[in-house]
């Protein structure tokens, strides 16, 4: 049996930031890594961005000799089947047992399958695979359809409607982003995909997807050789639920400083719901930036040192020649002011008379 020592669930931003602090503030203390991913730890952010566009290819967050040089056990392709609180162990699927002193669980999320006829036909865009397999897909395709127009399926439709492919957007949503940034922002970004070439059905839900194209609930079939499921995601949070600890509207609570209700277990990222001590209150964030910041908290904490959540929440995201910042906290809003630039504009979001949230719109051919 290997030693007990720090161990994290999971390989993307909160798991690796996890175990680099704990390992930068604890030389000797075996630091371990259990990933399902079979590849390096990598950034998620560009897969629907520079990565399916052609514009970068490297995106490993350390390399092989990085894991070797700072001794930290990155262990690959395998499935953890749970976690056993009073032994403090994990427990793999091949019946490996992985004793800890310290646990972060960082899990992260799951793409929602899309649950028409057909929607198997479809490929997500969640991995460093799915957008591997897409990429390839693209480069024999002169039609494609993007079904959901949320974040990563607005920016994987501009990147492939760069790529030289006829890309329609399909979603229930009378305008892109509507359930996040509201009617008026929609109609910016709806304008901001036409302009790279995507067409734009709103306000239509996909009812099946075929060999040859997606069919409507308005029973308009939408002509796609390349089917993207953009559907959104789930916490996976089945590990921590198995194992006791508390949870609430499908999130693991933790306090600011990434601790669980259980001593010495902690969670980062995608799964929690965190008190931030900005907002005063839990704060839910699926973004990279926040997943990164609460993964050094609990590596800090868990290696003995005080630090807090205390990092305003934000993303950024680009469709076409536009990106878009967000800083807040996705809460529900009240009003949205809009100013409008030259180089584009900026959204305030109040709610009760305070700002929970802006967004700021810039183009990169500004004159």
């Amino acid at each position: 049996m290997v030693g007990p020592g720090f161990l994290a669930i999971g390989s993307g931003p909160a798991g690796v930031s996890a175990a680099e602090t704990f390992r930068s503030r604890h030389r000797h203390i075996p630091v371990r890594i259990l990933s399902a991913d079979p590849a390096l730890p990598y950034a998620k952010p560009p897969l629907s961005k520079e990565y399916l566009c052609g514009r970068q290819e490297n995106l490993d967050l350390h390399s092989a000799g990085w894991f070797d040089r700072n001794d930290v056990d990155l262990i690959r392709g395998v499935t953890v089947e749970r976690i056993d609180v009073d032994a403090q162990e994990v427990i793999t699927a091949g019946g490996v047992h992985y004793p800890f002193w310290h646990l972060v669980i960082a899990s992260g999320s799951a793409a929602v399958p899309l649950s028409v006829p057909g929607g198997d036909l479809a490929q997500p865009l969640r991995s460093f695979g799915d957008a591997v397999a897409l990429k390839m897909a693209a480069r024999h395709a002169r039609t494609a359809v993007v079904i959901g127009a949320g974040l990563i399926g607005c920016e994987a439709a501009a990147c492939l409607a760069g790529l030289g492919v006829a890309t329609t957007v399909v979603a229930p949503e009378t305008v892109p982003l509507q359930r996040r940034f509201g009617v008026d922002v929609g109609e910016r970004v709806a304008k901001m995909l036409s302009d790279t070439g995507v067409r734009f059905i709103g306000g239509s839900a996909a009812a099946a997807v075929e060999a040859t194209g997606v069919v409507l609930a308005s029973g308009e079939t939408v002509d796609g050789e390349v089917i993207v499921a953009a559907t959104g995601v789930r916490p996976d949070i089945r590990l921590a639920a198995d194992a006791g600890l508390t949870i609430r509207d499908g999130r693991v609570v933790v306090d600011e400083h990434m601790r669980t209700s259980i001593r010495n277990i902690y969670a980062a990222g995608d799964i929690t719901l965190a008190r931030n001590i900005v907002a005063g209150r839990p704060v839910v964030s699926e973004h990279w930036r926040d997943a990164a910041q609460q993964g050094l908290v609990a590596g800090l904490t868990a290696a003995g040192y005080r630090s807090s959540w205390d990092k305003v929440s934000g993303f950024s995201c680009t469709i076409g020649r536009f990106a878009l910042r967000y800083r807040g906290w996705g809460a529900p809003y009240d009003s949205c002011s809009l100013t409008e630039r030259r180089d584009g504009f900026s959204a305030t979001y109040e709610a009760a008379g305070s700002i929970v949230g802006t967004l700021d719109a810039t183009t990169s051919l500004a004159s």
